[in-house]
C-alpha cells in the first residue's frame, strides 16, 4: 500500500440517502444530487489529509454527473457489486473507507480490507 495514497471513500448513495426519511423516494435522482453536492462542499467530516470520494448510484439515480471533488459512478447492475469491485481494485494500493449501513455489503468489503462507517459519517441525521 502506498503511504501517500489518498483515502478512497466509497459512498453507497442509496443507503445513505435512504437513512433519513425526508421524502427522498419522490425524487431519487435529486436526493443523490443533493448528497453529491453536500459531499463536494463538506468532504468527509473528521478525515484529515487527502481523500478521493466516489459516490455510487444505481436505479433511478443513474446518470447523476460528477462534480469537482466527487466522482459519481452509475452502477450498471447491483450497486453493492459495483462497490465491491471498486474496493477489490483499490484495497491493496490505498486505504479504503466504505460508507454504508448495509450489513452484507459491510461484510463483503471488510473481507477485502476496507474499513466501514455508517451513513451519519457523511449525512448527519
Amino acid at each position: 500500500m502506498e503511504d501517500n495514497a489518498p483515502l478512497l471513500v466509497v459512498v453507497d448513495a442509496a443507503n445513505v440517502v435512504g437513512s433519513v426519511p425526508d421524502g427522498w423516494w419522490r425524487d431519487r435522482r435529486g436526493a443523490a444530487e443533493r448528497l453529491r453536492d453536500r459531499l463536494a462542499a463538506d468532504g468527509v467530516p473528521g478525515r484529515d489529509g487527502p481523500v478521493e470520494i466516489v459516490l455510487v448510484v444505481e436505479g433511478a439515480a443513474r446518470g447523476v454527473e460528477s462534480v469537482p471533488g466527487v466522482r459519481v459512478e452509475s452502477a450498471p447492475g447491483s450497486g453493492d457489486d459495483h462497490m465491491v469491485g471498486l474496493v477489490a481494485r483499490a484495497a491493496d494500493e490505498r486505504p479504503v473507507l466504505v460508507v454504508t449501513a448495509d450489513h452484507e455489503l459491510r461484510r463483503r468489503v471488510t473481507e477485502l480490507g476496507a474499513r466501514v462507517a455508517g451513513p451519519r459519517t457523511v449525512r448527519p441525521g
